[in-house]
């Protein structure tokens, strides 16, 4: 996916994706985690999430790391909020007390950029990319997050033919094919969701699991 899709999605409002409230699988199921308040949570390509002011306001920092200017511009506009802001190497980044949001490509991110990291949240950001760029995330991932780091991946897994994406279809096969080696990977939760997904059922899918893992880096 170029850059300039995602640009014109937020530019047309065509968001989909975004939820108009938290999900519902940070909040029941992020406290199963190890991870103590005042940890810092990448959440990468987080748009306008709220679930960044949730983690917030549960006693986490947030690290969002998020493409489109126009995002993140909203998000702040939306809590209410009004952001420091600054340019630090390849990021603008926008500050506003526990939230922080770079404005940039993920794929730029580096280790000391996430140093601080403890946590991962992962809604759209594997669904996000096609096979070949998915591939390169997770080892982006990989490289720059340190071990422990623990979080939740929520993912779709659906006929690939019978829709195409984004969201993408990725397969808990592709899962472990990707993170395995050092992720420790525990399924959670995995229902069928079709009934609750429209735009699905209109496309002719026939099968939708939303899968939710927990995850956490070994090596």
């Amino acid at each position: 996916m170029q850059p300039e899709f995602w640009h014109d999605r937020w530019d047309r409002n065509q968001i989909g994706f975004h939820l108009q409230q938290v999900n519902p699988y940070l909040q029941r199921l992020w406290g199963k985690l190890e991870l103590a308040p005042g940890g810092r949570v990448l959440v990468p390509l987080c748009g306008k999430s709220l679930d960044m002011s949730w983690l917030a306001a549960n006693g986490f920092e947030v690290l969002g790391i998020e493409l489109t200017q126009t995002a993140v511009e909203q998000f702040f506009s939306e809590q209410q909020v009004e952001p420091q802001i600054r340019q630090q190497g390849a990021f603008k980044v926008y500050e506003a007390g526990p939230v922080t949001i770079l404005c940039g490509d993920v794929f730029a991110l580096t280790a000391t950029d996430v140093a601080s990291c403890v946590g991962l949240y992962d809604r759209a950001a594997m669904i996000a990319f096609p096979p070949e760029m998915r591939a390169a995330y997770a080892r982006h991932l990989t490289q720059i997050l340190a071990p422990g780091c623990q979080g939740l991946l929520i993912t779709l897994d659906y006929d690939q033919s019978q829709m195409k994406g984004p969201p993408f279809s990725v397969p808990d096969a592709e899962v472990q094919s990707l993170l395995a080696s050092a992720w420790a990977l525990d399924i959670i939760e995995q229902p069928d969701v079709l009934d609750q997904e429209w735009k699905f059922l209109k496309g002719g899918v026939t099968r939708l699991v939303e899968r939710v893992y927990s995850l956490k880096k070994t090596a």
